[in-house]
Parts: C-alpha cells; sequence; structure tokens
C-alpha cells in the first residue's frame, strides 16, 4: 500500500509539473525532467554582457539593463562593478559598440523600432551626465533622416576618426565619409559611383580595395587608385572571395577564398594588391569545414590564430606566445568554445568569452603577465548549467545519400524513445548552427521536447558543394527533403513520436516552417512561422534598396521574378499559393517594421488561412523588426508558443506569467480576423488563381431541370424584383448543354440563352436578346455588346482571356452545381466577366457543414458556399447550394460589380423540376 501511494504521488507530482500540457512519456523511477525553469531565464536580458576593455586598458566596459533596456555601463578595470556607472540610456537595447582607438569615446549603433536603418552614435563616459537621464550625452555622428551606416575602419594612425559609409544620395550605395569624433565633422571620402558593395582600408585607414558584384552575380576585388578602379582578383558566383584585412606590410592583404574548380573549402590566402599574385595561408588542417576566422594581435597586426568551425571549434595558434596563452585558458577555464572579445592595445589584458552548450556565456579578465584568468561575471548566473540539456552533434543520411551534419538536444531526465519533438532550421539561409547555447534549444528541451538543428545543405561552413547544392531547392526541393529527411530520421531512430514534431524557425527558418507544413503536411503536427516569408516572388521585390548590390547573388540562387521560368518555379515554392495543404496548427509572427521580410508576407498567410477556415495564430509586435529584441516581446512570445506547442503536442508549460508579460502578449496578439491582404499578395494570389487548372466538371448530371427563381436587386437605393425561369436541356448530339433563361421584370420579358459544352461547361455562345452576342474558342472570346441607352451604340468584344474560363450567371451556376462539394472544400474557378472582359480568378470555399434552409421550393439541407473574387475587386457573393447532386442554388446573395453602380442581387428558388438523366 505504501509503495501504491508513493507511486500515485510521484505521478500527480509529474502531471503538476507538465501543467495542462501533460502528454509526455512516462520517465520511470530513474529518470525525471529538471525542474521547470522560468522563461525568464532564457528570454529576460541578461544580467551583464558584452564586456570590453578600453585599448589603454584603464577602463571595462559592458551591457546591462538601465531604465528597462540594455544599455552601455563603465567602471574601471579594477572597481567593483557595483560602483559602474551607466554611459547610454535607449529605450530600445544598444546591440552593439565599441571604443575609439583613444579611448575617449564609446561608439555605439542604434535604430528605430527595428528598421535597421542604424545610426553611429558617441558618447563621452567621462562627462557629467544629464540630470534627467542620468547619462552623459550621446551624439548622432550620422544624423541624416533614413540612412543605414556602415563603420568601415577606426584607423590607428588616426585615434579620433572613424569611417564610415553612409546611402543619403542613393539608398542602394553608400558613400564614404572620414568622421571626426569630437566635432562631429564628415568630410566626403568617396561617391560610390561604380555601384561597389563595399571598401577596404588599411590599417593606417588609407582606402585601398573595393569589391563588387559582377554582371554574372560573381565577385571582383578591385584596387583603388584615386578614381580609377583596377580588377585584381575575381571569383564566379558559385565561389567566395573577399578582402578581409590588410597585412601590417600594407602591400598584401588577407584574401578569403575557395576560387578553383578543384578547391572546395574556403581557407585564408595573401593577395598583392599590386600585382594580383596570391599566395596560399592556410585551410582546415581537417579538410572538412571552411575557414573560420582570425585572431590579429593588437600591437604587432600579425596574425596570431585561426579558428575552423567543425562540429566545435578548433582553434590553432600562429604564435609561441599566444600558444601559451591558450594553454594557460584551456587548464583554468571549462571546457568551451573560447573567444577574444577585447584586447588592450599593449596586448597585455584581454576580455575572453567563454560559452558552452549549458551555459550561454562567462567573461574572464586574463592577464598575460601572470598568465591567471579571473571570473568576471557569468551572463546569466541564475541559470543553472545542471539543469541545462547538453548539445550532440550527429549525422544522418538524406534521401540521396548525402550525409547532413545536425545537433541533436535531448530533454535531461527522460528515455531517447518516443518524444514530442521541435525541428528548428536555421535562418539565412547561408549561415549554419554551431555547437554551444541556444536558448530556444535549451527552453524547449526544458519543456520535454527533443530539439533538432539540420545544417540543411545551402548551409555554409561546409564548402562550396554544399552550399551550391542548395541553389534554388527552396520549398520543394533538396533544402526542404534534407529538414523532413530529418525528422524522418529522428522517427527511425526511435526518439521522436511522430505524431507529435513541430517545427519552428526564423527568416529563413520561418519560410521554412511554411513550407513544411504546406508541402510536407504529413510531417507536422503544428508549425511555429517566425519572421517568415510566404511568398518569394514578394520577398525578392521588396528587399531593402540597401541589399542591391546583393541581389544578382539572390536572383542565381532563388530564382528571378523578372525571368517568366524562374517566376513559375518559384510561384510553385511560395507557400502563400497552397495553403489549402496545410492541415497543421501554425502560429505567425513578425516584426512591424521588418525591412527584410515585410509584414505584408505575414498578413499574407494569416489571411489566406483564416479565409480558409484553418487553424492560425498571429502575433506583430508593433516596435519590432527582423527578429524580437526588447525582452517583454521575447518573453511575449516564448510565453505564446510554450503554450501553443503544450496544446498540440503535450509538453510542460510554466504557468506563472508576470502581469507585465501577460498585457504585452495582448497587445502583440492580433484577432486573424482584423487582417487584410494585402493589395499586392492579392495580386500575386490572382495570377497565380489564373493559371491554375480548372476543376473537372460536366453536364452528365445536371439536365433535364427547370428551375423559378424570385430576386430582388438592390442597386443604388432602388429595389427592383424579378421571376427567372431557368431550363436546362442536353444536346446529346452536338454534346452541348442549353441554358436558357426568362426573365419577368417591370412588364417585360428577356431571354438570355447559353450553350455550354458537356464534356466541360465551358461557354459556348451566349446571347442576351439583342444586347450581346458572344462566341467562345478556346480562350478567345468574340462578339458585339449593343448599348441601347447610349443611342445604339455597338462595342465590338474581341478578346483573349490568356486561360480557360467558364461563363458567369446560369453558366456559373451550372458548373457549382455540379462540383464535388463536401465540408471545407475548397477551389479556385476563372469565371469571364462581360464588363471587364476579363477571367476574373474566384474561391469558392464550402464554410461549415450542411445547414437547413426552407424557401419557396421546399425544405432543403444545403451547403453554404462563399464565392470571393482574387482580384480585391466587388463580385462573388454567399450561396445556399443544395446538399444533394446537383447543387442547384437554393438561395443566396450575389455581390453586383461596381461598374453596375454596386449593390446586390438576392435569389430564393421558388420551384425545382428534374426530369430523368
Amino acid at each position: 500500500m505504501k509503495k501504491l501511494a508513493t507511486l500515485l504521488g510521484l505521478s500527480l507530482l509529474l502531471a503538476a509539473c507538465a501543467g495542462p500540457g501533460a502528454g509526455l512519456p512516462a520517465t520511470g523511477a530513474d529518470s525525471t525532467l529538471p525542474p521547470l525553469v522560468d522563461r525568464q531565464l532564457f528570454f529576460g536580458d541578461p544580467e551583464i554582457s558584452g564586456a570590453q576593455l578600453s585599448p589603454d586598458g584603464r577602463y571595462l566596459s559592458f551591457i546591462k539593463p538601465y531604465q528597462g533596456a540594455r544599455n552601455i555601463w563603465v567602471k574601471e578595470r579594477e572597481q567593483p562593478f557595483d560602483q559602474a556607472r551607466p554611459v547610454t540610456a535607449d529605450k530600445r537595447p544598444v546591440p552593439g559598440y565599441f571604443w575609439s582607438r583613444d579611448s575617449r569615446y564609446l561608439l555605439y549603433v542604434q535604430d528605430k523600432g527595428g528598421n535597421e536603418n542604424f545610426h553611429v552614435y558617441a558618447v563621452d563616459p567621462r562627462a557629467a551626465p544629464d540630470k534627467q537621464s542620468g547619462v552623459p550625452p550621446a551624439r548622432d555622428l550620422t544624423p541624416v533622416k533614413g540612412v543605414r551606416a556602415y563603420i568601415y575602419s577606426v584607423p590607428k594612425n588616426r585615434p579620433g576618426e572613424i569611417i564610415v559609409g553612409l546611402n543619403d544620395r542613393d539608398p542602394a550605395y553608400h558613400d564614404v565619409y572620414r568622421v571626426d569624433i569630437a566635432s562631429g565633422k564628415r568630410t566626403l571620402l568617396i561617391t560610390n559611383t561604380h555601384q561597389l558593395a563595399g571598401f577596404v582600408f588599411d590599417l593606417e585607414g588609407n582606402p585601398r580595395l573595393a569589391f563588387r558584384q559582377t554582371e554574372d552575380a560573381g565577385w571582383e576585388i578591385l584596387r583603388l587608385d584615386g578614381d580609377r578602379l583596377t580588377r585584381i582578383y575575381d571569383c564566379n558566383w558559385q565561389e567566395t572571395c573577399y578582402p578581409y584585412r590588410f597585412h601590417r606590410d600594407g602591400r598584401r592583404c588577407y584574401l578569403i577564398t575557395n576560387k578553383g574548380p578543384d578547391v572546395d573549402l574556403i581557407g585564408l590566402a595573401l593577395i598583392d594588391v599590386q600585382s594580383g599574385k596570391v599566395e596560399r595561408v592556410e585551410s582546415d588542417p581537417e579538410g572538412q569545414v571552411d575557414f573560420g576566422g582570425a585572431v590579429f594581435s593588437e600591437d604587432s597586426d600579425e596574425l596570431i590564430a585561426t579558428y575552423y568551425q567543425g562540429d566545435r571549434q578548433r582553434v590553432y595558434p600562429r604564435d609561441d606566445r599566444f600558444a601559451r596563452d591558450l594553454e594557460n585558458l584551456r587548464r583554468q577555464l571549462p571546457d568551451g568554445e573560447l573567444g577574444l572579445a577585447s584586447m588592450t592595445r599593449d596586448m597585455r589584458y584581454f576580455i575572453v568569452g567563454l560559452s558552452r552548450d549549458v551555459d550561454p556565456g562567462s567573461a574572464y579578465l586574463y592577464d598575460r603577465e601572470s598568465g591567471r584568468a579571473t571570473l568576471i561575471y557569468r551572463s546569466r548566473p541564475q541559470l543553472d548549467p545542471r539543469v541545462l540539456a547538453p548539445m550532440k552533434p550527429v549525422r544522418y543520411q538524406a534521401r540521396d545519400g548525402l550525409t547532413i551534419p545536425a545537433y541533436l538536444t535531448l530533454p535531461r531526465g527522460l528515455p531517447a524513445r518516443g518524444l514530442p519533438a521541435v525541428v528548428l532550421p536555421h535562418g539565412g539561409p547561408w549561415a549554419r548552427d554551431s555547437w554551444g547555447y541556444d536558448a530556444y534549444a535549451q527552453f524547449l528541451a526544458n519543456r520535454g521536447y527533443a530539439v533538432l538543428q539540420p545544417n540543411f545543405r545551402g548551409s555554409t561552413g561546409y564548402g562550396k558543394k554544399f552550399l551550391n547544392a542548395g541553389n534554388r531547392q527552396w520549398g520543394t526541393g533538396a533544402m526542404q527533403h534534407d529538414i523532413s529527411d530529418g525528422v524522418k530520421w529522428l522517427v527511425d531512430q526511435g526518439i521522436a513520436d511522430p505524431r507529435k514534431v513541430c517545427i519552428f524557425g526564423g527568416s529563413y527558418g520561418g519560410y521554412a516552417t511554411l513550407a513544411g507544413v504546406t508541402f510536407t503536411p504529413e510531417l507536422y503536427a503544428c508549425g511555429v512561422a517566425y519572421v517568415a516569408p510566404s511568398n518569394l516572388i514578394t520577398l525578392l521585390e521588396s528587399i531593402p534598396p540597401y541589399w542591391k548590390p546583393l541581389v544578382k547573388m539572390f536572383t542565381k540562387r532563388v530564382g528571378d521574378p523578372q525571368v517568366e521560368a524562374d517566376r513559375k518555379d518559384m510561384e510553385a515554392r511560395s507557400p502563400l499559393f497552397f495553403v489549402e495543404r496545410i492541415t497543421a496548427p501554425l502560429l505567425v509572427v513578425h516584426g512591424a517594421n521588418d525591412p527584410r521580410v515585410k509584414r505584408a508576407e505575414a498578413d499574407s498567410i494569416v489571411a489566406v488561412l483564416r479565409d480558409k477556415k484553418l487553424p492560425v495564430e498571429y502575433l506583430v509586435a508593433p516596435d519590432e523588426g527582423h527578429g524580437f529584441r526588447a525582452p517583454e516581446n521575447r518573453l511575449a512570445l516564448a510565453v505564446a508558443m510554450e503554450r501553443f506547442l503544450a496544446r498540440h503536442l503535450g509538453g510542460r508549460v510554466q504557468q506563472q506569467v508576470r502581469p507585465k508579460i501577460a498585457q504585452r502578449l495582448a497587445a502583440i496578439t492580433v484577432d486573424p480576423a482584423t487582417v487584410k491582404m494585402p493589395d499586392k499578395q492579392q495580386q500575386a494570389l490572382a495570377e497565380q488563381a489564373g493559371k491554375e487548372r480548372l476543376p473537372e466538371v460536366s453536364a452528365e448530371g445536371l439536365a433535364p431541370a427547370t428551375l423559378k427563381y424570385r430576386a430582388r436587386a438592390h442597386m443604388a437605393g432602388r429595389k427592383l424584383e424579378m421571376l427567372v425561369t431557368r431550363t436546362l436541356e442536353r444536346r446529346r448530339r452536338e454534346k452541348l448543354l442549353s441554358i436558357i433563361s426568362q426573365v419577368e421584370a417591370a412588364g417585360q420579358t428577356r431571354t438570355d440563352s447559353c450553350l455550354l459544352a458537356a464534356a466541360t461547361l465551358l461557354p459556348v455562345e451566349r446571347t442576351m436578346g439583342k444586347n450581346v452576342t458572344l462566341k467562345f474558342s478556346g480562350t478567345r472570346v468574340t462578339g458585339k455588346l449593343s448599348m441601347g441607352s447610349m443611342g445604339g451604340q455597338t462595342l465590338p468584344i474581341d478578346t483573349d482571356l490568356g486561360a480557360p474560363a467558364f461563363g458567369d450567371g446560369p453558366a456559373l451556376e451550372a458548373v457549382l452545381a455540379d462540383l464535388p462539394l463536401e465540408d471545407h472544400y475548397q477551389t479556385t474557378l476563372r469565371v469571364f466577366d462581360l464588363l471587364t472582359q476579363k477571367a476574373r480568378p474566384m474561391k469558392l470555399t464550402v464554410e461549415g457543414g450542411k445547414e437547413k434552409v426552407e424557401v419557396g421550393a421546399g425544405r432543403f439541407d444545403t451547403f453554404k458556399v462563399k464565392l470571393e473574387p482574387l482580384d480585391g475587386q466587388p463580385g462573388g457573393g454567399e450561396l445556399f447550394l443544395r446538399g444533394q447532386a446537383p447543387h442547384w442554388v437554393v438561395k443566396g446573395t450575389w455581390n453586383l460589380p461596381a461598374m453596375m453602380g454596386g449593390g446586390t442581387l438576392e435569389v430564393e428558388l421558388l420551384n425545382l423540376q428534374a426530369g430523368s438523366k
């Protein structure tokens, strides 16, 4: 009995920990999940981060929250942290900063609301603080509205200056200025009229090289001789080459390159800027990955180390003293990835960063004279590494046999069997995931999910063959297949429950999320799409102007929307056009000011999912761009995602939500019913619908029949009543369906006669009294329109619709009658519009189940059908179609076009007589 009570208590405890999302596998006596970690520790601001030393070694600066946002603080190097003082008071978190060479100023960059138009600001940390803000005043060194500043150089021989690029003259290309930090005075150095993507300065601050894309999307490196440009190196678009940093001798420049048919991995080289002669310096000693980076001495400018990112980071000293430094650090510090964040001018002191998979980061002050490393802070000291989950490098085989590298994080305390899982594809896509701390991976693992982070082909770091294997493979090609094959591997290994896999990603990872739930809906129980493009065409057509120097690369690797064949291919890989395939619930998250992936991309997918009655939730932060920087927004997203995953996968949920975060979540939650389809996306949908294959219908089950309707037209405050008698007959010998409508209104009778092809219900002829005569042949329509009310004027009709289209009016109702309607049925129609003489795309949706409708002809089970024009113009309507085939219109409201003055036409079936088929 005691044992039973213990087991019962354990079960209740586990259920309480899991909350309403309980559904994890049984843990067993020796394996239990660690405590639920407060999401604040993952997504709130770190206590301290970003430490740097002033070049003279006197000061230590760092990032810490001040007045609700991450700001810069400073103290003397040996002072305790509680004596530090803030030097900035920005309302938006400071994303990055550095010291001027003379140690007089701290310089930082800041944008507005995530628009990525970064300006450069300077602050004197010794200046008296402002009484209101409590910090010294900051000066904008690039005070031009709407510009995006680049920092090109912080020259040693001009310690009071920086060199920046500003796109004030041309939004697509940056001119180069020398800026005096003390006065803010700018001096123009280069007017960029040669479409240069970037510039490289020597160590003395002189402009020496530039680079740009060639016409075929390759790269060329150019020597600057005044106004003259001389090419010294180039590579094609499938290769990588760019200048890295000048050598201390001033004659040569370090070069990153994998040029050549026999070269796969990126290596480090030196190029003579006069002769163009190239000498190899180094590539990966293990022959596995691309060059990762280099470390240079602050006092001698010598190359002292290189590093590579394989499964783990590998560092290769090229200097005896630095080799001893590295040995000292490895001996004193825990296992992890090392990074030199800052060095003093005399190279005595280093700030060394250490991060691990279970530790978001610690900073050490390293004294080279004593060889001692002293811990100065942990960025998140309350986050206990013992409760976090190890990240393990793994490999799996793609369907074509290629080996895909990935990282797997499994929840602590649970056996790796039948777990709910989240696949987390990285953004970029020309980037990669690496071993180390990942807040989302740890958060999800703590909630009980297995997390797979695949480096699918198209990722960088693994050579040009692997990178180029992803060209034009977005969405339905090998890039997405690699992610899908990762899901299959998780299931085949027994790690994941195939019914409980979600996909979550941001930027390109968000696109991969949409592609996953759209093109492989059988794999996923849910999706979280974060700052995700949904339409590749509008994505490339709306990139920021300062990306123009890179646009040729995008068109090579993704597709060119200006080329018809590419445009069709991009449509086929755009989830927006195939949302009817989505079956999984979706959480869409976006920043209102995103300059890379416009909010229209998110609005579009939400609007279409809503209209198709598919489950979708939507968050939009009005003060964010391409990703959330404010802690309140990050935490609100974490709450929403945690609850969303628990509902659909069954993981754990932290029940407590701070009131401020609950309020923020409510503020950024958008009701999908309020979302309007953007005009450009509406046009794209209409264009795509104009090319879709029409549904298969025929006259086989329709005739003979006679239907009588009462119709009421409401236009411009007037009402007109009509009686319509419609007779359908088969002309079997001619393989036609005849529809004759007698319309009685205002004491007059008019006849509308249609002939449709019996096999397809496409129109053949139509005559409307003496006013309209039409003939249809393929996609061409000819005939005449007589305007009796305009003095007898006759307008000829001769138009090519570009694709087959159904007729409108009685012809359209015949098509509706033969559609294979069922609950939630959807299709796209094209309907010839006489007034515009165009084929209008229409979306047809069966809304919900059957409804009882009583009219003059009796009581019917009906389908409620919505017809919505995809061109954004008035038209369509809501109809109740008979549930039994043929699906005659029983009752409904048609929306009249603007050219008829707008209004509505209400119809009700009064009598139905159907003969034998």
